[in-house]
């Protein structure tokens, strides 16, 4: 995948994340990710859920409970279903550090293949 298609892909994900956040899986959640998406493509993104609404956004708006970094071309996978999330993790693809119970919820808070 060229670096431009990743990038769109990644704009298309982040932008599509807020519309994907499922209000009762995020009931009575108030947390903050940082994204570290590295390599061509790769930047910085911030998800933020609170009183059931998602948002995201390239710039931090306090302490992020968890950090998650991956590569750019990894993340698409990942999203895409092209990529086990917890393969990647254990073979150090993917890493997290912070709040472990909020990395391991996060995919539930999802719906997946919505439109």
């Amino acid at each position: 995948m060229a670096n431009d298609d990743i990038a769109n892909n990644i704009r298309a994900i982040f932008d599509e994340i807020p519309r994907r956040l499922s209000p009762p899986a995020a009931e009575g959640v108030d947390a903050l990710v940082r994204f570290n998406l590295t390599g061509n493509a790769g930047g910085t993104y911030y998800l933020s859920i609170k009183d059931g609404e998602a948002s995201v956004s390239t710039r931090s708006n306090g302490q992020p409970q968890l950090s998650i970094s991956v590569s750019a071309t990894d993340f698409v996978a990942l999203i895409n279903g092209q990529l086990n999330g917890q393969l990647a993790f254990l073979n150090g693809k993917l890493k997290m550090l912070g709040d472990m119970g909020l990395a391991m919820k996060l995919p539930t808070l999802f719906e997946r293949g919505r439109g």
